[in-house]
C-alpha cells in the first residue's frame, strides 16, 4: 500500500455483532445504528453485511442517510432518529420511519400525511426520560399522543428513549430512575392505544449493564465498530487507518515545522510528512499530543496538523519515504488515538472524509 486508505474490516463487525447479540435473550430485535456513514466507515457495506448476519432494523439521523441505504437496494426497516420538515417528502417516497421527537415536526408531519391522502404512515415515538436531547418530556406525552391518535394517520411502531450514562455506573440511580420514567410513561401510552408497539431504550453500553432494560428491542451503535468500555478486550475494531510517509524533510537545529512556526528543532531532526490534515478530519488537536505509528513505534505529530498533511518526528525511527504510517488499527484502536488529544472514538471516527479512500476488507 502507498497511499492513504481507511479499511472497513467487516469479520470484525460480524464478530462484534454475534458478542452483542449474544447478550441478548433469543426473541429480542437488533437495531444497527449505521448514522455518520456507518459511524465513519461505509454505511452500504457496514448495512450489508449486517443483513447477511440477521440484524432486524438500521437507524440513522437523517433522511437522506436511510435515502443512501434504500438506492443501495436495502429494504430493511429504518428508523430516522432526527427527521427534519424538509425531509418528509422523501421519508414518505422512500418508506422511512420517522422519529416523532417534538409538536413541530409532529403538526408539520400530520399535516402533510392530510394534504397527501395518505392513510397511515410508519412512526417511532421520541420519549425524552432525562438526557434532554430529543423528545417529548413527561409534560408533553399526553398532548402528543392524543394529536397522534386524533389525527387517524399514524401507526406508532415503537416507543423509545436514550440513555444518558449508561457507561458511567456512578450514575446507576440516575439511569434506572430513566428506566423507571420510560417504564411508566410507555404503560400510559399503551392504554391509548389499540395496537402494542415495541419498546426499546438500550445503547451498547445498556445492552451490557442493564439487562432490564432490554425490552422488544436494543440499538447497538458503537459497540458494532469495536468500542465500549465494558467488552474492550472482546471487540475488534472495524476501523484501521494507514497512510505513508510522502516525504522525509532533514531538518537542522531551529528551523522551525509548520504553520505559525510551533515546533522549533531543539537539535538536527529528520521530519516524516504525511498526507492526511484537518480536511480529512485529522483535528488541529493532534497537534499537541498526536501519536502515530511507524515500523512499529511511536512517532510524534509535530507542529501545526495543516489541511492536507501534518509532520511527525523521525526521530529514532529508520523510515523512508513510502513506509506505513498507521494512525490506528485493531492493535492501537482509534479509542487511544482519540485519548491522547482528550477526545472520543465517536469523533476520531465521525470526521473522517469522504475524501479517504474506503477498502473493504470480507
Amino acid at each position: 500500500m502507498k497511499k492513504t486508505v481507511l479499511e472497513i474490516d467487516l469479520k470484525a463487525l460480524e464478530h462484534n455483532f454475534t458478542l452483542i447479540a449474544s447478550k441478548l435473550k433469543p426473541e429480542t430485535k437488533f437495531m444497527a445504528v449505521v448514522k455518520a456513514n456507518g459511524y465513519g466507515s461505509d454505511s452500504v457495506a457496514v448495512a450489508k453485511k449486517l443483513i447477511s448476519l440477521g440484524v432486524d432494523y438500521f437507524a440513522v439521523a437523517f433522511a437522506d442517510e436511510g435515502v443512501r441505504l434504500r438506492e443501495s437496494g436495502i429494504k430493511t426497516p429504518i428508523l430516522v432518529l432526527l427527521p427534519q420538515v424538509e425531509s418528509i417528502k422523501k421519508i414518505i417516497k422512500y418508506k422511512l420511519e420517522p422519529s416523532l421527537y417534538s409538536f413541530y415536526f409532529l403538526e408539520k408531519f400530520i399535516s402533510f400525511l392530510h394534504l397527501n391522502s395518505i392513510d397511515s404512515f410508519n412512526c417511532h415515538f421520541k420519549i425524552n426520560s432525562g438526557l434532554n436531547r430529543v423528545g417529548f418530556n413527561d409534560g408533553q406525552v399526553k398532548e402528543a399522543i392524543k394529536k397522534i391518535i386524533s389525527s387517524g394517520k399514524i401507526k406508532l411502531l415503537s416507543l423509545y428513549s436514550h440513555l444518558a450514562a449508561s457507561e458511567d455506573l456512578n450514575e446507576r440511580d440516575f439511569t434506572i430512575s430513566q428506566i423507571n420514567l420510560f417504564k411508566k410513561t410507555t404503560s400510559y401510552i399503551k392504554s391509548k392505544l389499540t395496537y402494542t408497539p415495541m419498546l426499546h431504550m438500550s445503547n451498547t453500553s445498556g445492552i451490557l449493564n442493564y439487562p432490564e432494560c432490554e425490552f422488544d428491542m436494543v440499538r447497538a451503535g458503537i459497540g458494532i465498530y469495536g468500542y465500549s468500555n465494558m467488552l474492550i478486550k472482546e471487540l475488534k475494531a472495524v476501523h484501521s487507518l494507514k497512510s505513508i510517509i510522502s516525504q522525509v524533510i532533514e531538518a537542522r537545529e531551529g528551523d522551525s515545522i509548520g504553520y505559525n512556526r510551533s515546533f522549533i528543532c531543539k537539535e538536527d531532526t529528520k521530519i516524516g510528512v504525511v498526507p492526511l490534515g484537518h480536511a480529512d478530519g485529522i483535528s488541529r488537536e493532534f497537534s499537541k499530543n498526536g501519536q502515530v505509528y511507524i515500523m512499529g513505534k511511536k512517532s510524534n505529530i509535530i507542529g501545526n496538523v495543516c489541511m492536507d498533511v501534518f509532520m511527525v518526528n523521525l526521530k529514532g525511527i529508520d523510515a523512508a519515504e513510502g513506509d506505513e504510517v498507521i494512525l490506528f488499527d485493531k492493535q492501537n484502536n482509534a479509542e487511544n488515538f482519540a485519548l491522547s488529544v482528550g477526545t472520543i472514538s465517536y469523533e476520531v471516527l465521525t470526521n473522517l472524509s469522504s475524501r479517504i479512500e474506503r477498502k473493504i476488507i470480507n
